[in-house]
């Protein structure tokens, strides 16, 4: 009996030390920057107030257990005061989500303790002003058990966050009220992926005919549902949140409210060449930005969709 304890004790022991040795701590310093940026593939430009100079913020990725030593740094030539807002994770809205002056730091650090696809967002006042200014980012937890039946390996990876485009000078009330709403930025630009229905559309999303696409889907807007579906196209598999526990079959259209998170694999034919949109259902959205081209060719670029081509800017 006492050498049987003895034996689970070390196999206990063991594993916890594996666990701990596998887990890391990720520094992520990102700087709050406001200026002028392109808000479609003409280069027509708008005041946004941004994470690192991006819509979408810098993409943070870690893994299930890992903590994260995070700084943001408000730059001292901004004139509004921000704040960060990682949905990520478990901590202090009053202390750590704390709002900083131009010329500030602040530092906190929290355990990503669930695996899935996160927003992070300013969470300043107005927070309806920060966010539709473009003040988010996505956040992937990677499950520490890796990839299983339940959640397979995918050949490519893309990140897609539908954001709000309102009128230049809408105020912070107008644009909680929805008022002076202009259009659906994907990640950053409307009609950002869809040289079909913009002329100056350069870019669109690629595969393999029959490779396993995954799509990490953030609604950043901030009232509107996103209603996602892959015109000619069935979603094979869902995750709510992007948690393996949490798994959808043979999906058609995806309901995500704001400030929520989906992780989506589509599988194209492997006999031919084809194409799909992913658009947000809402006609209102979609014929005012939210389409994305996804091409299924032979030809498709071997690097969109891998390492540091998973938002395509």
């Amino acid at each position: 009996m006492k050498h049987r304890t003895l034996s689970t004790a070390l196999l206990l022991g063991t594993a916890l030390l594996s666990a701990n040795v596998l887990a890391a701590t990720r520094k992520i310093e990102i700087p709050v920057r406001e200026l002028e940026l392109p808000i479609d593939n003409a280069g027509t430009t708008a005041p946004m107030w941004t994470y690192g100079g991006t819509i979408p913020g810098p993409l943070v990725r870690v893994k299930e257990g890992d903590v994260v030593d995070f700084t943001l740094i408000n730059e001292a030539g901004n004139k509004n005061s921000h704040s960060m807002d990682f949905h990520a994770g478990r901590l202090d809205v009053l202390t750590d989500f704390e709002a900083i002056k131009p010329g500030q730091k602040k530092q906190f650090s929290f355990k990503a303790e669930y695996p899935g696809v996160w927003i992070y967002h300013c969470g300043a006042d107005s927070m309806a002003e920060h966010i539709s200014r473009g003040m988010y980012g996505v956040v992937i937890v990677d499950p520490k058990a890796g990839y299983s039946d339940n959640y397979p390996k995918p050949d490519r990876e893309y990140v897609l966050v539908h954001g709000d485009l309102f009128e230049t000078g809408a105020s912070a009330e107008e644009r909680t009220a929805g008022e002076k709403w202009k259009g659906v930025l994907v990640n950053g630009k409307v009609f950002h992926y869809d040289p079909v229905h913009d002329a100056n559309a350069s870019i669109a999303l690629e595969s393999k005919p029959g490779e396993r696409v995954r799509i990490y889907f953030v609604n950043a807007m901030i009232n509107e549902w996103a209603a996602f579906h892959p015109i000619a196209g069935i979603w094979d598999r869902v995750w709510d949140n992007g948690n393996p526990q949490n798994v959808l079959h043979g999906m058609q259209t995806m309901s995500v409210p704001p400030a929520h998170a989906v992780v989506l694999d589509l599988i194209s034919p492997a006999d031919r060449p084809t194409n799909n949109a992913l658009v947000d259902h809402s006609m209102k959205h979609a014929l005012k930005g939210g389409i994305t081209v996804l091409m299924n060719s032979k030809d498709a670029d071997p690097g969109k969709g891998h390492g540091d081509q998973l938002i395509l800017r």
